[in-house]
């Protein structure tokens, strides 16, 4: 008995005034702000990248898999001739489905794969048909619909804030300029109780 309050008084002072991370428990959502480059490393002189930004809204499940909900703005450029390109802009709305695969113990790290619906519109050049040479675009505004894959990191700096790290392949279809965007970047995720 004596070995038994012993080893009871032993663990509470070493574990008193600790406590683990609450965090990604179900009914808790975040806010999570993204910044990222697609189709390689954009700079502003790129003539075949691009770049992206998104704002999406999670609400966390069971096993911390999360339900997603946001837009975004992809735009990226076609060369053309010796030195041009034409700018071609994506605004989407998604839905989509996170499965949390990993995380360490303090709950500090955790690494999700998820799948998403996405649809909205894409111009290209802005609507102008008529390019600096002189030449006529036949590529031409369109609505779009398709999904995207992802892998996703969080690495919590407290229990409401986490910086992400992505990497997506986004697919579209309904437009005339290319189906697949390889995304990636980082990101803000402010959780909210």
């Amino acid at each position: 008995m004596k070995k038994a309050i012993f080893i009871i008084a032993a663990m509470l002072a070493l574990f008193a005034g600790q406590a683990m991370a609450q965090r990604c428990l179900p009914g808790m959502s975040a806010v999570e702000i993204k910044a990222g480059m697609a189709d390689g490393f954009y700079t502003g002189k790129s003539r075949d990248c691009g770049y992206s930004f998104g704002i999406h809204y999670s609400v966390f499940k069971g096993n911390a898999d999360t339900w997603s909900f946001g837009g975004g703005y992809l735009q990226t450029y076609k060369p053309y001739g010796e030195k041009g390109r034409i700018p071609v802009a994506q605004f989407t709305g998604e839905a989509g489905y996170n499965l949390h695969f990993v995380s360490d113990y303090s709950q500090t790290f955790h690494i999700y794969g998820g799948v998403s619906a996405l649809g909205g519109y894409e111009t290209v050049n802005w609507g102008d048909k008529s390019l600096p040479d002189g030449s006529t675009l036949h590529n031409g505004d369109s609505f779009i619909y398709g999904g995207a894959v992802s892998l996703q990191a969080d690495f919590y700096f407290s229990d409401k804030i986490a910086l992400t790290a992505n990497v997506r392949e986004r697919f579209v279809f309904g437009n005339s300029t290319g189906h697949y965007h390889t995304e990636y970047g980082v990101g803000v995720k402010f959780i909210i109780e």
